[in-house]
Parts: structure tokens; C-alpha cells; sequence
């Protein structure tokens, strides 16, 4: 079964090319034009992956607010943005609000088939190489990696699928420093240093609203990040 990957996008012919592109490539394919719409089909089914656009009609925010309904209804559910809008800030608050990847539209389809085949392929492919742990405690965390969870002194922590191979990165082995660049290999995915730096502080945040006491996440000036903790 084909995965299926939902686009929003409002400009009529922008969104046909994505969708032909997608279908191309054996994806099953549904497209919006505006968030409501989108909305409503997403509360009765999610599709496995959502591109989406931030300008949506006359919403010029309208991508934002659709990503952060969606991260609220599905921690895991990949979501990447796909937008004109290239500067530093727009890609940084996607990525607060949740989304797994933040890509503009000069991209070539060759490679934003890419990005999202990697989307896809890593939880896949991350769970197999840890199957021997799938549960991995380290004093209060307790990550799932079969089931894709996070806990907190069993309190569920909202992780995307980005932010929970992060943290099973850092965890995996508390007190060995990892650079940004293990980061992204453990993640299996392609980001620049500010951007991962925005995700460890998004991290930091989401345990911080359980424990207002958490400082398990250290960063190592220079050389990465590290998670203080004892081994089990």
C-alpha cells in the first residue's frame, strides 16, 4: 500500500505540479487549497506526511497555524514545509511549532523526493538498528522506539520524529558529547547548525513544561551536546 501524502499549497497550478510529481513517484496523493479545508479532512483521517505551504489564501500565516494543529493531534506525523519564504525566521518558527523539515521551493523534485523518502525511511530504519533495545530507560526518561514515545517521570513527552532520534542519540550514551554532525546521522537527516541548535532548544522546552528542574540536555561549547544521566 502506497503511503499517502497530503499537500496544501493555495496557488491552483503550484499544487497540480507537486501532486503530478508525488503521484510520479508512487505516492497516494490528496491536495488543499486552504486550511480549513485541510483541517477538516485531517480530523477525520491523517495522511502518513503533510507539505504545506505558509501563505495559504488570505491566511499569510495560515501554514504556521496549520502545522501547530497538527502537531498538537499527532506528535509523530511528519510534517515539512515547503514555501518561498527563505529567510532565517520563517524557517526557525516552522521548526519551533514542530515541523520535521523546513524546505523552500527552489528545491528540484529530485531532491524534495528525496528529503521525504529520508523522512520516511528513518523511523523505519533507526527502529531496526536499536530492535535489541526497544525500550531505553536513563533514570526518568523512557523512550519507546518501537512505538515512537517518550516519557518523563511517565509523563508523555511530545516528540516529533526529528526531536525523538535526537534525544535517543544523546541518551543512548549519557555523558559522550555528540557533534552536530552525529545529531544529524543518529536523525538521519540534513540540517545546518542553526537549525539543530533550534530543535535541542524546542527539546529543552517540551521537558522543561513536565520538570521546570530539567537539565539533562548539556551543550558542550565548541564541540556538540550531551545527555547527563546515569546508563539505566
Amino acid at each position: 500500500m502506497s503511503r499517502q501524502i497530503a499537500i496544501v499549497e493555495d496557488e491552483a497550478a503550484i499544487r497540480h505540479n507537486y501532486e503530478d510529481a508525488f503521484r510520479r513517484n508512487g505516492y497516494d496523493v490528496k491536495a488543499y487549497s486552504d486550511r480549513a479545508s485541510a483541517m477538516a479532512a485531517f480530523e477525520q483521517s491523517l495522511p502518513d506526511c503533510v507539505v504545506i505551504d505558509i501563505n495559504l489564501g488570505d491566511e499569510i500565516e495560515g501554514g504556521f497555524e496549520l502545522c501547530r494543529e497538527l502537531r498538537a493531534a499527532a506528535a509523530d506525523l511528519p510534517i515539512i514545509f515547503l514555501t518561498a519564504r527563505d529567510s532565517e525566521l520563517d524557517a526557525i518558527s516552522g521548526l519551533r511549532l514542530g515541523a520535521d523539515d523546513y524546505l523552500t521551493k527552489d528545491i528540484s523534485i529530485p531532491h524534495l523526493m528525496a528529503r521525504i523518502a529520508a523522512l520516511f525511511r528513518r523511523s523505519e530504519a533507526l527502529r531496526k538498528a536499536v530492535v535489541a533495545e526497544e525500550v531505553l530507560r536513563r533514570g526518568r526518561l523512557t523512550l519507546d522506539s518501537e512505538r515512537m514515545t517518550a516519557a518523563w517521570d511517565d509523563q508523555p513527552v511530545p516528540l516529533t520524529v526529528t526531536e525523538f532520534w535526537l534525544v535517543h542519540a544523546m541518551a543512548r550514551y549519557p555523558g559522550h558529547v555528540k557533534s552536530r554532525q552525529q545529531l544529524m546521522d543518529a536523525a538521519n537527516v540534513v540540517l545546518d547548525d542553526n537549525t539543530v541548535t533550534s530543535h535541542v532548544k524546542r527539546l529543552r522546552r517540551k521537558f522543561k513544561a513536565l520538570d521546570n528542574d530539567f537539565d539533562a540536555i548539556e551543550t558542550v561549547y565548541g564541540m556538540g551536546y550531551r545527555w547527563q544521566g546515569v546508563e539505566a
